[in-house]
């Protein structure tokens, strides 16, 4: 997705993606590098419209959580909005393949005669 500067705060810059979504860029000496948050942000968001979960937003949640947490996940993924850390939370939940699951219950299933090539 597009993104463009918008200006300096705490010694980072701010890119706006095109939906508004708001992602820190840390500086890290001459660079500046995306932080790790915004491309698991940008794959996280994708899958979910690309699974149709993203479609109208008329739903409102709220509840009261503690602020070192929310902070501590802003800081994890350099999403600055409330809104979009929860619909990134949200999504992430969603999507979640259970692979670890899968995967352990799968050990010892193939033939350990089988080649594989290497």
């Amino acid at each position: 997705m597009a993104s463009r500067t918008t200006g300096k705060q705490r010694g980072h810059t701010k890119a706006t993606r095109k939906s508004g979504t708001t992602i820190r860029k840390v500086r890290r000496g001459a660079d500046v590098a995306l932080s790790i948050g915004k491309v698991r942000f940008e794959a996280v968001m994708k899958a979910a419209e690309h699974s149709g979960l993203l479609g109208e937003k008329s739903k409102r949640i709220g509840g009261r959580i503690s602020p070192a947490l929310v902070e501590q996940a802003k800081r994890h993924t350099g999403i600055e909005g409330d809104t979009d850390l929860i619909e990134f939370a949200l999504a992430s939940v969603a999507l979640d393949d259970d692979f670890g699951r899968t995967f352990r219950q799968t050990r010892g299933t193939v033939d350990p005669d089988l080649k594989l090539g290497f």
